[in-house]
């Protein structure tokens, strides 16, 4: 436990990549099995420890320690782990057992001896490693690791390319013992059936003015930027499934499109909500994100579909290294021998040249709220990854309001002693109703200047939320707004950020609800 324990330290105090990477990959090559496969797992998300809960050890705590002395230094800590670790007043003697052996402790361990088991753990072990251990409990690491971050250091660790990597990722469970015997030449590549398993997904690039002067728009294609989410669906032999952009099995929050498919293909496209094919926005898809299970009503009122833009298998054939536009004549060749009722097809849109796809771009955000347009080069090969000049997006321009800060919250990691999360609003009447949140878009030394700001301008503490004097505007870019009931203000933004600091401005000046009209589709 200790060697995980020193890692977790390292990666949440180390804001380089390189040396992340090299941490990672480190600690892979020197830890033994099972323990840096459990670790693997916990550090790509892919570890539950199903009987301990956030509840469960603030009761273990509790039990020691006051409870308003407690929520103080939880307060001002803002993190859970960091709070134990520190607060925890029994100190004992002894070692916690490997990482494998915590894990095996927390999940068969009945709920009812769990608190005591818990905190005998936490009087043996060091500051960091009570740290560790709650981070591990509950799955919350915050420290700066991406399941992409930690494939690139099994690629750096073994060589081995990442894309292979991700290719099996899918197909192998931890503690990864077949991963890592392949990855250190034991073993050949696990042989991992392509209708069972997740494929890397190409991404696109923002298109940059100069673009335009060299590229022929003959040699591309258009169809609009759905504002929904990436996803890619699988459908093999023994069944259906549907992966987000970041290899997440989604298929279980939707299965009015996954017991709908029908077919043997691998398709990318976008998940989106509407009856008849008539996509709502994306304020109404949020409603059916994240819930495991979706209730027969939310199927009712915001049926789920995806609209496909690409084909990487055709059947049991691989046709990645087809350019676009063979793989798009099997793509429509797919659908009229497979008709579906919950997927249809991205519609490509005509143009002449860069003038009308400008055109279009603004009439598609002005009339359909479209995030803006996505241009693809008619032989660009289906390539994992974000290669250049293949897929370019161009996105509809931000909009942008002046919006007065209501409330800050502290961050989490290493901004967990900042106030870096913000809630911001608009005028109605005489007060302030909020509008959206933002936690960035700002620099690091805007953070301290905002964070010394708050403190010395707060008019009330609610636990990690401060209230703040309504003197402070920011101006926030978002890509779109949406009525919303769950609002006060009845407006929810999509993706918004602070695009500048109105140090200069009187709130006063601040934008109004009426205002918002305009934004709202």
């Amino acid at each position: 436990m200790k060697q995980f324990a020193d890692l977790l330290e390292l990666l949440a105090l180390t804001p380089s990549r390189t040396r992340k990477i090299a941490a990672l990959a480190q600690y892979f090559t020197e830890v033994p099995d099972p323990d840096r496969g459990l670790a693997l797992a916990v550090l790509t998300g892919e570890m539950d420890i199903r009987n301990v809960k956030p509840a469960l050890l603030r009761e273990t705590v509790l039990r020691e320690v006051d409870e308003t002395l407690f929520g103080l230094s939880y307060d001002y800590v803002g993190d859970l782990g960091e709070t134990i670790a520190l607060i925890w007043p029994h100190h004992g003697e002894g070692e916690l057992p490997s990482l494998s052996g915590v894990v095996e402790i927390l999940n068969h361990t009945s709920k009812a001896d769990l608190p005591r088991v818990i905190g005998d753990m936490l009087t043996i072990a060091a500051n960091h490693e009570r740290w560790a251990l709650v981070k591990l409990a509950t799955g919350a690491l915050r420290v700066g690791v991406s399941a992409r971050l930690a494939k690139t250091a099994l690629a750096e660790m073994s060589g081995v390319d990442l894309q292979a990597i991700e290719e099996v990722w899918h197909g192998v469970k931890p503690p990864y013992g077949v991963l890592f015997d392949w990855l250190e030449g034991r073993t050949e590549r696990p042989e991992i059936d392509h209708t069972a398993r997740f494929h890397p997904m190409m991404l696109s690039t923002p298109i940059e003015d100069s673009d335009f002067d060299r590229l022929d728009p003959r040699d591309f294609s258009a169809e609009w930027k759905w504002d929904g989410i990436r996803v890619q669906l699988v459908l093999g032999r023994d069944g259906v499934s549907m992966f987000s952009r970041t290899g997440d099995d989604i298929g279980g929050s939707f299965p009015d499109v996954v017991e709908a498919a029908m077919g043997r293909a691998v398709l990318d496209g976008e998940l989106l909500v509407g009856h008849d094919f008539d996509a709502k926005s994306f304020n109404d898809l949020q409603q059916r994100l994240n819930r495991k299970v979706a209730s027969p009503r939310q199927m009712q009122e915001l049926p789920a579909f995806v609209r496909v833009y690409d084909m990487l298998f055709d059947g049991d054939e691989d046709i990645r290294a087809f350019g676009w536009e063979q793989r798009r004549a099997r793509l429509e060749a797919w659908f009229a021998a497979n008709p579906q009722t919950r997927m249809d097809i991205s519609e490509l849109l005509s143009f002449d040249d860069w003038e009308a796809v400008g055109t279009l771009r603004r009439q598609g955000a002005d009339e359909h709220g479209h995030e803006g347009v996505m241009l693809k080069l008619r032989t660009s090969p289906y390539v994992p990854g974000r290669p250049k000049g293949l897929w370019f997006k161009w996105k509809r321009d931000p909009n942008v309001v002046d919006a007065v800060l209501m409330y800050a919250q502290r961050g989490h990691g290493k901004r967990s002693s900042y106030y870096s999360d913000y809630t911001f609003g608009v005028w109605k009447g005489n007060e302030l109703v909020p509008i959206g949140k933002a936690y960035f878009g700002f620099t690091d030394e805007e953070l301290k200047q905002l964070d010394r700001w708050i403190r010395a301008n707060t008019l009330n503490a609610f636990g990690p939320v401060r209230e703040v004097k309504k003197d402070l505007v920011f101006e926030v870019a978002f890509d779109s707004a949406q009525q919303s009931t769950r609002h006060k203000s009845g407006v929810a933004l999509r993706f918004p950020r602070i695009n500048r600091i109105r140090w200069d401005k009187p709130a006063q000046e601040a934008a109004r609800l009426e205002d918002m009209d305009a934004f709202v589709g």
